[in-house]
């Protein structure tokens, strides 16, 4: 009695936080409300005798990826009110594809049905020594090892290509990418990076320091690739 009621909670928590999900406007609230998906999913793994997959789901998806998601959101300076704009322009364009997966969903779910031989997996032999995340380790990095590894490596080559699609060197530009001068750092003095300034009487405010940073600061020195071209 108390599995069923703690599993219809979990689960209605986790409908209503996946709905909030897309629906809210505030990319942060939206995060948050995916990490409270993720932990409800995580209880209903235990529920399930999952225990494995619930610690995954905490510590990797809750512990890196929606903290890396949230900290990226909150970092970067997002124009709502430009994001906002063209909404009614593209709305009936996104319903449309949203009817038309809808279909196909709804088509997929009509032509579904179970294997004859699902039901006898159930009662397939285990060993009754072992926990499930012991067999579950057991099965991964012993009898389907060569399969984790290369979709691992799979997964290594997908990350690689992402960096070489998108870092590359502009040329001389504002948006140039800058390289590190280990000879230029070690060799500036105090003057480059610090400045003294008389702060009133109060504490310092931003529009106080500011002006007086930006002009006393000496012009950031270019690298010679940079300055003649690349060669």
């Amino acid at each position: 009695m108390i599995a069923s009621l703690a599993f219809y909670v979990f689960a209605a928590i986790l409908i209503a936080s996946a709905a909030m999900v897309v629906s809210a406007r505030n990319p942060v609230h939206a995060v948050l409300f995916l990490i409270l998906a993720f932990f409800n999913a995580a209880a209903l793994f235990v529920l399930a005798g999952a225990e494995f997959l619930a610690m995954i789901l905490v510590i990797v998806y809750v512990g890196a990826v929606a903290v890396l998601f949230l900290f990226v959101v909150m970092m970067l300076d997002i124009n709502f009110a430009q994001l906002r704009e063209g909404f009614q322009r593209y709305a009936p364009v996104g319903a449309a594809i949203g009817i038309v997966l809808l279909v196909e969903l709804g088509g997929v779910l009509a032509g579904w049905k179970f294997a004859p031989t699902a039901s006898t997996l159930r009662f397939a032999p285990r060993d009754a020594s072992l926990t499930n995340t012991a067999q579950l380790g057991r099965m991964i990095y012993t009898d389907y090892i060569f399969l984790f590894q290369v979709s691992g490596l799979v997964l290594l080559v997908a990350m690689i290509g992402a960096i070489v699609l998108t870092l590359r060197d502009r040329g001389p530009s504002p948006t140039a990418s800058r390289h590190q001068n280990i000879a230029r750092q070690i060799a500036r003095d105090a003057a480059v990076t610090m400045v003294m300034m008389d702060v009133p009487t109060g504490g310092p405010t931003l529009g106080h320091i500011k002006p007086i940073v930006e002009e006393k600061a000496p012009e950031p020195a270019h690298d010679d690739h940079h300055a003649h071209g690349a060669h």
